[in-house]
């Protein structure tokens, strides 16, 4: 039987907005958003992103895509949509794809409704209709522009201006998807013939991204929104690194007469982190400061620590690359504007409630606990429910659940940053 291929469009240049399908929204880059949506849709068999750069093409094709290499001629400011998922269609026959139903997904769309994407695949499918296109319910009154500027009413006559339940609603296209019979496409060139459907979606997911500020209006909403369209906790990973202080502790620092310094723990953390140990997920306490607590902390958990790192994102590089860890299966845990180049290099960029808010927007998880009160294991039991089996090993060493534990290693230098 014939393939439903969702085809992605993802050019490299941007006017607007530079390396616009690589910025993150919710902590994933948009080209990787619609590859997770499309993969996501049951009634989708294929994913395929079109791409002139190479550094698009990489992330896709590590989120699950296959990739069609976009001609020069295909890729410029004036180039169409349909110009590129005609060349796409004919490199797929090439490759003896057959390609029943084309969905056509837009990166710059971050909240593509999977149910509605669904049923337009069916629909179409069943030759109901050739094509289906994401829509927004709306009753507003829309206005133009006239003679001299002057305002002219389009969908409503002027002096009458009746209930929102005594009038039929018009439809917005949103642009985050359009569903397609591939021959019928072929034929019309157009992303419009025949029977064309509405797929009706939620207003907020209704977000098309071309302006820096839709695009910080995407980030602030894509907590809710992706909490709404995933639902699951799981966070899959093969490494986890963490920050140390707002992280692994409340961000305060008690100070005793004689000026010693001291910070307090989560028992519950150790104990996550006890488990992450024994499922063989490495783990880093990354910092900036150097500090004997922190190091005290790490010998206690048995774990890796980089100390007193002016340049966190470096190395965080360097030790990914020396445990062989791709950046993509890593989860960072940070709070603070200083963790921000790191929560930008991983695959899963992870914040504690509390985090500053430009952590929070960087964020793809926000966890539930709060920093020193449990969020090293929050954290913990959501990459090991992304395990197929994860046995629960015997607490490490002294920690046990339970209770928390002044470390009371005196540090040398403050511990107000990590």
């Amino acid at each position: 039987m014939s393939e439903a291929v969702a085809i992605i469009p993802a050019r490299g240049g941007s006017k607007g907005i530079a390396r616009k399908n690589l910025q993150r929204v919710g902590g994933v880059p948009l080209v990787a958003r619609a590859v997770d949506a499309a993969r996501r849709c049951p009634a989708i068999d294929r994913v395929v992103v079109t791409t002139d750069d190479a550094d698009i093409a990489a992330v896709a094709a590590e989120w699950g895509a296959e990739i069609i290499e976009r001609p020069a001629e295909l890729s410029g400011d004036q180039a169409s949509s349909e110009g590129a998922l005609l060349h796409a269609l004919d490199t797929l026959e090439a490759r003896k794809v057959d390609v029943g139903v084309l969905a056509f997904l837009q990166a710059t769309s971050p909240f593509i409704d999977v149910d509605a994407l669904t049923a337009a695949v069916q629909l179409v499918r069943s030759r109901r209709r050739d094509s289906v296109f994401s829509a927004v319910e709306t009753y507003g009154f829309l206005w133009e522009k006239g003679l001299g500027d002057a305002a002219e009413p389009i969908n409503h006559e002027i002096d009458v201006r009746p209930r929102r339940q005594d009038r039929e609603p018009h439809y917005l296209e949103t642009g985050g998807f359009y569903v397609m019979r591939a021959a019928g496409f072929r034929a019309a060139r157009h992303r419009f013939f025949g029977s064309v459907g509405i797929a009706e979606v939620a207003p907020r997911t209704a977000i098309e991204i071309d302006t820096p500020d839709e695009m910080e209006l995407a980030r602030r909403l894509a907590p809710l929104a992706d909490r709404d369209s995933r639902g699951d906790r799981a966070v899959a990973v093969d490494a986890v690194v963490t920050d140390f202080d707002g992280v692994h502790t409340d961000d305060t620092v008690r100070v005793d007469q004689n000026g010693l310094e001291s910070v307090t723990v989560s028992r519950s953390d150790g104990m996550g982190v006890s488990l992450l140990r024994a499922a063989g997920i490495p783990f880093l306490i990354l910092s900036t400061e150097a500090n004997p607590v922190v190091a005290a902390r790490a010998r206690k958990l048995g774990v890796d620590v980089r100390q007193a790192a002016a340049d966190k994102a470096a190395v965080l590089r360097e030790w990914a690359e020396d445990h062989g860890i791709p950046l993509s299966r890593i989860a960072y845990l940070g709070n603070d504007v200083n963790d921000l180049a790191c929560l930008e290099l991983v695959g899963w960029p992870v914040a504690v409630p509390e985090a500053h808010p430009l952590v929070l927007s960087a964020a793809r998880v926000v966890l539930d606990s709060r920093g020193g009160d449990g969020a090293v294991r929050d954290l913990a039991e959501r990459v090991l429910a992304a395990r197929p089996s994860a046995a629960a090993p015997a607490p490490h060493e002294a920690e046990r659940p339970g209770g928390r534990n002044p470390a009371t290693d005196h540090p040398t230098a403050p511990l107000e940053a990590s």
